[in-house]
């Protein structure tokens, strides 16, 4: 008797958003899914990842240096996922393992073993659910975690006595950066753009302050909360908050750039800080990093941020989508604000 061939979704991309990403930009499709070829693996997908970097791939272009641009009419490799192995024919990979991978937003993903993705981020491998829910692996355990851990450890170079202002603080990296500034003893501010997500910082992350940032400008939501200044800014958004940063950073202050999310979605890109020459007169060091970049801190990442999560030490706060055809919608919420922590996709 034929075996009846396996059949999935994947969602496509059908044009390039402008301005806001809407669910109409996507396309479901099904499609008839391949037994492993040598050295290949087959996953069933459990829990796919949102980030708010996968707007800078929905362009015609990618930054340049960037991943590339999510292509027209295919899946959209390139996003970090895990799932369960169906079959396998590469060593080291059996039927029934947990794995992390970067072929998400699909029912099935049909993978290469040892193919580097995402700069060796999503390059397959097991994962260990007995030591953490396999949804963590994409957020704490997975590119969050090490973004995080080396932006705030070795990019800003954190110091005793160090004040810090973390950005998007209520999101999946910056709630990551504040709650370990605040494990190592330090005075940490966050700002985020609601009233119920600076609730969160103070109330439920322990932060020593947080703003709103749209309740004003946010050079003086910055002063009022740090009103001696500031030593280390982790940098999530761009735009004007970089400009504060840059003004209220003490001599020899460090800046970890991030990300720039108000930028994303921007028709044309946002003119610099206006007062960077302070980056001159104060002795600043501003760096540009990605987590992809230091994977060789991977290890001992997962080994520092599982102990804290596994001693409740660090809170890892989900927004959990259900639904592989609401990924689209998950991005979209994510962008405007209305997600908190790291957001994820229940696929199955």
């Amino acid at each position: 008797m034929d075996r009846h061939p396996l059949t999935g979704r994947e969602v496509h991309l059908v044009r390039y958003p402008r301005g806001e990403v809407r669910e109409s930009d996507f396309r479901v499709v099904g499609v008839d899914i391949d037994d492993p070829g040598p050295g290949q693996v087959l996953v069933r997908n459990t829990w796919t990842s949102v980030d708010a970097a996968h707007r800078l791939r929905l362009r015609e272009k990618a930054p340049p240096g960037y991943f590339a641009a999510f292509p027209l009419g295919r899946a959209m490799d390139g996003i970090a996922t895990v799932g369960e192995v169906v079959a396998s024919r590469a060593d080291g990979f059996e039927a029934g393992d947990t794995v992390r991978h970067a072929a998400g937003w699909r029912d099935y993903a049909l993978i290469e073993a040892g193919r580097p993705a995402l700069g060796g981020i999503g390059t397959l491998m097991r994962v260990d659910t007995d030591a953490a829910a396999p949804e963590a692996y994409l957020g704490a355990l997975g590119g969050s975690g090490l973004t995080a851990y080396v932006g705030l450890f070795d990019v800003a170079g954190l110091r005793e006595g160090d004040v810090v202002w973390v950005s998007a603080a209520a999101g999946s990296v910056g709630s990551l950066v504040a709650q370990m500034a605040k494990l190592r003893g330090h005075r940490v501010i966050g700002s985020a753009g609601s009233d119920d997500k600076v609730s969160y910082l103070r109330n439920e992350l322990g932060l020593d302050a947080a703003f709103n940032h749209r309740a004003g400008p946010v050079a003086e939501l910055l002063r009022a909360a740090a009103p001696d200044g500031i030593d280390v800014y982790f940098d999530n958004v761009g735009g004007d908050h970089l400009e504060a940063a840059i003004g209220a950073l003490r001599r020899g202050g460090r800046v970890a750039l991030c990300g720039a999310i108000s930028e994303y979605g921007a028709s044309r890109p946002a003119p610099g800080p206006r007062n960077l020459f302070l980056a001159v007169a104060n002795d600043l060091t501003l760096r540009g990093f990605r987590g992809s970049s230091h994977v060789d801190r991977a290890g001992e990442m997962t080994r520092e941020i599982g102990a804290w999560m596994r001693d409740g030490r660090i809170r890892c706060r989900q927004t959990v989508v259900d639904g592989l055809e609401h990924a689209p919608d998950a991005l979209a919420r994510l962008l405007r604000g209305d997600t908190t922590g790291k957001t994820v996709v229940r696929i199955a």
